[in-house]
């Protein structure tokens, strides 16, 4: 195996972008593995890490990598959302909510405030506004 630099990390990396974006989870993961192992503190090869562990249903390594990002970055409004996605699709919704939330919060857009049932459908048959129209 030829020797790795931080030439090919960066290589490496933008493959793995590449295969996620083509929707091979499996093959950015493979990538992403051996530039985390040389750089452990890279916070954006680890987010996007976490996205092809969700993106294969590997729920529990991506929600340890959503929270390694967290840690570093707990302002990290896409990370809270994508943490909340895998505790949702883990069937922890109570965990869920508290990063949706999170995420709304740090970032207003609009489909993080929906699945923080902010906004004026709140899923689940719920509404986001009282009998007569007004927030709670």
């Amino acid at each position: 195996m030829p020797e790795r630099s931080p030439e090919t990390h960066v290589i490496d990396y933008r493959a793995a972008e590449q295969l996620l974006a083509a929707r091979d989870p499996r093959g950015a993961i493979r990538l992403l593995d051996s530039v985390i192992t040389a750089h452990p503190e890279n916070t954006a090869a680890r987010l996007l890490r976490a996205r092809a562990f969700f993106l294969s249903a590997q729920l529990r390594p991506a929600e340890l990598e959503f929270q390694i990002v967290l840690e570093r970055e707990p302002d990290n409004a896409f990370a809270h959302f994508a943490l909340a996605r895998t505790l949702e699709r883990a069937s922890r919704p109570d965990e869920a909510r508290r990063h949706f939330r999170l995420a709304a919060a740090l970032e207003p857009r609009p489909e993080f405030l929906e699945a923080a049932r902010f906004g004026p459908e709140r899923g689940n048959g719920d509404r986001a506004a009282g009998p007569n129209g007004d927030a709670p």
